[in-house]
């Protein structure tokens, strides 16, 4: 076996990004720019008032206050303003252009207006409620940075740049081959002896969050040529494939000699993690390969920290990587040595701030307590009592 941080790395080192495509930018949410976006004008590209009030200039403003100046015109959004007559007041919105002369804005709660001439009684400040020009993102300068992943907001900003289209890392393509003579799609006949195959569905779920295309193979039996001859097909259209099941060392595990018949090259197949240890990790000429663990548990968790991270690195995303966090335990704990574990643990609000509180049943199969906990508590290898209040690394599920 080798540990966590060896196999990401080894994992993770010499990817190569898949190529770029342009698509709308109504249809990027989600997706990794492929260059940098620059700004062809200043943002905002005028000197504009930040309030609804009234434009000034401080040189009508002598002795001392109040001081009363007639109203001389409007700005409004989307036309241009008059000049600002010494002396006088301009009308103006908020996100309209400033009158040339004026060098201040007002806020209408803050004067009084009546009969065509408004009073001030305080001294406006220089640039007060002014959004000037490039105050956000002078002109030339980047706005947003390859291999930032689209959410809402860079979306926005993308709009405000004036970028109806935009250059984006294409999708990694998955398939998911899931083996097993036991098991059957969801909703079919059931037999004695059959079960439910649960794997696919949250595997696909984890990995188009990602920013995967997913496809899903035809359930595998075990059985060695069979299970060659299907990762071969799948291997011809996939960036990843995911197999799930057979990857020990039982008589009925065909997945790892299937692999390297279907000319897969193995890198390591033993990461020293709980859940999670069986796990092949390997390359075809064109497509990264995971193995994971039949058990749902583990094959989910497997997935999320390293099938997770290979996809948004294929994506060229700047943060491969979920975060950390520290939160305190909120239970006492023990267990035995050995292998980093990611323990579920739901996360409650108590007096003091969230902690974690581990749940009951750890086993690798019990999806139910996966289907529960809000976050995996990474317990270090070696360490076996833990007590209350004890800071641990957080995985947080969302972030995942």
């Amino acid at each position: 076996m080798i540990s966590f941080e060896e196999a990401r790395a080894r994992l993770l080192s010499a990817l190569r990004v898949l190529p770029p495509e342009r698509i709308p930018l109504r249809e990027a949410a989600g997706r990794v720019l492929a260059e940098d976006i620059h700004a062809a004008v200043a943002i905002p590209p005028f000197d504009a008032s930040a309030m609804d009030g009234y434009a000034v200039a401080l040189s009508s403003f002598e002795g001392d206050g109040p001081w009363t100046l007639p109203i001389i015109g409007e700005s409004r959004p989307g036309v241009s303003p008059p000049s600002l007559v010494q002396g006088a007041t301009c009308r103006i919105f908020t996100g309209a252009p400033l009158p040339p002369g004026a060098d201040a804005v007002v806020m209408q709660e803050n004067v009084a207006c009546e009969g065509g001439v408004v009073t001030f009684r305080a001294r406006p400040r220089v640039g007060e409620y002014i959004r000037f020009a490039g105050e956000d993102l002078a002109r030339g300068a980047v706005g947003l940075k390859r291999g930032t992943r689209l959410s809402a907001p860079q979306l926005s900003l993308a709009a405000m740049l004036d970028r109806s289209e935009l250059l984006v890392t294409r999708r990694p393509r998955v398939t998911i081959l899931v083996t097993g003579d036991e098991l059957r799609p969801p909703g079919s006949t059931p037999t004695a002896v059959s079960i439910p195959e649960s794997n696919s569905a949250g595997l696909a779920a984890l990995a188009a969050q990602a920013g995967a295309s997913v496809s899903l193979a035809p359930l595998c039996p075990d059985e060695p040529s069979a299970t060659a001859a299907a990762i071969s097909e799948a291997l011809r259209s996939s960036d990843l494939l995911l197999t799930v099941g057979g990857v020990s060392v039982g008589d009925h595990d065909v997945v790892r000699p299937a692999l390297e018949a279907a000319g897969v090259t193995l890198d390591f197949w033993k990461v020293a993690i709980k859940p999670g240890k069986p796990i092949a990790v390997g390359r075809s000429a064109h497509s990264h390969v995971l193995g994971l663990p039949g058990n749902p548990v583990s094959a989910l968790i497997t997935f999320a920290l390293f099938g997770a991270p290979l996809l948004r690195m294929l994506q060229g995303d700047t943060r491969p990587l979920p975060p950390t966090s520290r939160l305190p335990l909120g239970a006492p704990l023990q267990r035995q040595p050995g292998r980093l574990e990611f323990l579920r643990a739901a996360i409650e609000s108590r007096e003091g701030g969230p902690c974690l509180v581990p749940l009951q049943n750890q086993a690798s199969g019990a999806m139910i307590s996966l289907a529960a906990c809000d976050a995996l508590a990474i317990l270090p290898a070696e360490s076996t009592s833990f007590a209350v209040g004890d800071l641990l690394d957080t995985l947080r599920l969302g972030d995942i």
